[in-house]
Parts: structure tokens; sequence; C-alpha cells
């Protein structure tokens, strides 16, 4: 019975507000400055017309919105920084170095490896690990994160690529098969950085080892710096492609995790409120 009880208290909103308010010693439900109290208090009162999961999907949907003119802000940043030959122009230099690795073997296995990070392979992922995740909390908190932070990150790689149109690396300088979309930003790098984000995000509000959770972000970090140089090696993106699709990318996780981080409060007060 105990330990039916201990499990009980795992699982659902008992588990979050058990669980997850903690990491590293660090209370995410507690705001230090007057922006985070007052976000907090406006998302106390969306729950309470609306419910706490409306509160995360409107919290969600505003972060969006922020994004996507950091998007168009940042692009127009990006393009008078390449116009000034500044970080671009460590492209060519970088593309030559990547062409000097090459090899028949190294060359099929990046191509295996980037596979993982495509339009096919990083869903399915995400969506295995999205359901193993809810089953396991009994909770929809996964499920909406994770579908927020994927399709939030693909909704900003389809804005940003027609917005700005640039070209990618000559075909003569990639390997097939060839990509023909424009090439800022990276998507491949976009997403796995969201993605692998959000997972350990979610793996170490539950982890309680320091190392364990060392070894998770070393992990997601490992994938997603080795996704984006991938499309480099390949002659898929340049470099500055690349590294605009991580700092819109880690952006737009950071708005996911906060809009979690409010969740939680909402969450924790109103299990307090009930049991005093």
């Amino acid at each position: 019975m105990a330990t039916k009880g201990r499990e009980s208290q795992d699982h659902g909103v008992r588990g979050e507000v058990r669980q997850d308010r903690y990491v590293a010693g660090q209370d995410l439900t507690r705001w230090k400055s007057p922006v985070g109290q007052l976000m907090a208090a406006t998302a106390q009162r969306i729950t309470t017309f609306l419910g706490p999961y409306a509160a995360l999907v409107i919290t969600l949907v505003i972060g969006l919105l922020i994004s996507i003119a950091l998007v168009v802000t940042f692009g127009e940043v990006y393009e008078s920084v390449t116009e000034a030959d500044g970080v671009a122009g460590l492209d060519h230099p970088v593309l030559d170095a990547a062409k000097s690795f090459r090899s028949p073997a190294l060359d099929a296995a990046t191509t295996a490896y980037t596979n993982v990070g495509g339009t096919v392979g990083m869903p399915l992922i995400a969506v295995g690990i999205m359901i193993f995740l809810a089953t396991k909390r009994k909770s929809w908190t996964p499920v909406i994160l994770m579908l927020a932070a994927g399709l939030g990150s693909l909704l900003l790689t389809v804005a940003g690529k027609p917005l700005f149109g640039r070209t990618r690396p000559d075909l003569s300088d990639a390997i097939p098969p060839f990509e023909h979309s424009p090439s800022f930003p990276s998507g491949h790098s976009l997403n796995s950085i969201v993605i692998a984000g959000i997972v350990a995000y979610l793996v170490i509000l539950r982890l309680k080892s320091k190392r364990a959770r060392i070894l998770t972000i070393v992990i997601a970090s490992v994938f997603s710096l080795t996704m984006g140089l991938s499309r480099v090696y390949l002659g898929h993106h340049w470099l500055t492609d690349v590294l605009a699709a991580w700092a819109l990318g880690i952006a737009w996780l950071s708005l996911v995790i906060m809009a979690h981080r409010l969740y939680l409060t909402v969450r924790t007060r109103h299990h307090q409120e009930a049991a005093s």
C-alpha cells in the first residue's frame, strides 16, 4: 500500500508539484525579478478562468509570436553581418576545411547521421520519447511541451527560409542528396537543439543525481553540436546558418522552459491552497 501511495505521488499533477519543482536545489516556482513575478501573477489570473493547461498554451503562443519577431530582427542583424563579411568570413574557410576531411566512408556515415535530424528521423524520435514520458508520468505536460517545442522550431524554420532566401553552398561543394531550399536558418540545427534541449529538460526534472544531470546535458549538447556541424561538413549549409539556428533554437527553448515554469508555479500554488 505504501508503495502504491508513493507511486501515485510520482504521477500526474502531484508528481509535477512534488518532483519537478526543484532542480539542483533551485525552486523553479520562485521568481526573483519583478518581471517574473508579474508573469507569474498574470498566469495565476489566467488559470483562474481557463485552467492551468490553457495558461500554459497561451504563454507558449505568446512566446512563439515573440520568437517569430526575433527571427525577423535576427535576420536583419544577420544580413548586416554577412554583408560586412564579419562572422560570414568564416563560411568559406570552414567549408574548405571540412572538405579536406571527406572520405567515402565518412561521407556515408555523416549522411546517415544527419538523416536522424531530418524531417522523418527527428519527428519519430520526438514522438517516441513524448509518448514514453507522458505514459510514465501520466501527464499531458510532456506532450504539450514537446509538441510546442517541435512545432515552434519548425515554424521558425519555415518562416525564416523564404524571408531571407540565402543561397546554400554550391552543389559542387556539397555531398548528395542535394537540398535546394534556402539556407538560412539550418532546420536540422534549429530542430535538433530544441528537441534535444526540451527532452534533456524534462529528464533532468526527475533526476536526483548531479552526475546524471550533467551527463544528460552533455549528451544533448553533443547531439546538437554534431548535428549542426554535420550540415557544414556535407556542404548543405554555411557555418553562419548553423550558428544562427543555434541562437534561435536556444531563444525558443528558453521561452518554452519559461512557460513550463509558469505552469508549474500556478500548479504548485493551487496545490498549496487546496492543502491548506
